[in-house]
């Protein structure tokens, strides 16, 4: 329940997912974006979940794929909501790029760009039995969801 140290080439895949969209947002920020107003709080929540996450993912080799079983299902969840993560940014990125195009649900998900990749993540910890993860993806969760549900009322009232 605790991992087994080694190389994990799933997280590594998974943070790239995770992190290119986000480089190519940063030249493409939504109009009327500001994160000088984020909850400190929330975002030091983030800061360690996001260090944490990427740790776990690259130094536990139980999320890569070991054959068959009936736990592979969670295996398949957490890449399904990967593959969707990277379907929101592709839809944001062919939007006209504005602060309801980047907090508008999509398939029903709410702030898919932060659930979708915390969800993804926890499920990779329940795949790999590695509670390290499962603790970063809930601190992550904590931050990043709080902080997207933040803008997003921010955005409401307007």
């Amino acid at each position: 329940m605790l991992g087994h140290f080694g190389f994990s080439y799933t997280g590594l895949i998974f943070l790239l997912m995770l992190f290119v969209p986000n480089i190519i947002w940063t030249k493409n920020v939504p109009q009327g974006y500001s994160a000088d107003n984020e909850n400190k709080l929330l975002l030091i929540f983030e800061r360690i979940g996001e260090a944490s996450v990427s740790c776990c993912a690259l130094i536990f080799s139980d999320f890569n794929f070991g054959g068959l079983s009936p736990r592979s299902l969670w295996l398949a969840a957490s890449i399904l909501l990967m593959v969707l993560y990277e379907l929101w940014w592709a839809r944001y990125f062919r939007s006209e790029k504005r602060m309801r195009d980047f907090y508008r649900s999509f398939l029903c998900i709410p702030l898919p760009g932060a659930t979708l990749p915390v969800m993804a993540f926890f499920l990779l910890g329940i795949y790999g039995r590695v509670v390290w993860m499962l603790i970063a993806a809930t601190v992550l969760g904590v931050g990043h969801i709080g902080i997207h549900l933040q803008h997003y009322r921010e955005l409401e009232r307007q």
